[in-house]
């Protein structure tokens, strides 16, 4: 097991309040908060119906509103928080995007790419920086919504 760094419990607090806006429009319930100096810097949920986007998952919308706000597409010395485990496509955004951390709560065991299935950010580090992921934020809050998102479906 890996150690996990310093984190805050209230990012992913916040994450969850993303996830249950996405629920509550009819999407599936994750949410994505950015982080950098311990202040929340953007926020996102899932959006894939709403906009008949492939892509437009909770941590893509995060790391589009993050890029806004700092103005740059390198979002270093930035962490985020999701409350489930990223896909391969989030994974490899967050990473290209040189976010130092992923925290996220619960596992993806079909496609999960920060640990489950594959653990993408130690297979595809830079020299010039390294990606980190750490599951189990909040596992039971995380993994509670999505259950009872799916038994109402």
């Amino acid at each position: 097991m890996k150690n996990i760094p310093d984190f805050n419990i209230a990012f992913m607090k916040e994450a969850l309040k993303e996830a249950e806006k996405a629920q509550k429009a009819g999407e599936i319930p994750v949410g994505a908060v950015i982080v950098k100096n311990n202040k929340i810097i953007a926020k996102g949920c899932n959006k894939r119906e709403k906009e008949q986007s492939s892509i437009s998952h909770a941590e893509i919308n995060a790391i589009k509103k993050a890029n806004k706000v700092l103005k740059n597409f390198r979002l270093t010395n930035c962490d985020i928080y999701v409350t489930l485990e990223p896909c391969p496509m989030c994974a490899g955004a967050i990473i290209e995007s040189r976010i130092k951390n992923i925290y996220f709560g619960a596992y993806e065991p079909k496609e999960g790419a920060v640990e489950s299935v594959i653990d993408l950010p130690s297979v595809y580090n830079k020299k010039s920086f390294k990606t980190q992921g750490f599951g189990g934020i909040m596992e039971k809050e995380c993994k509670a919504l999505m259950q009872s998102f799916f038994k109402s479906k």
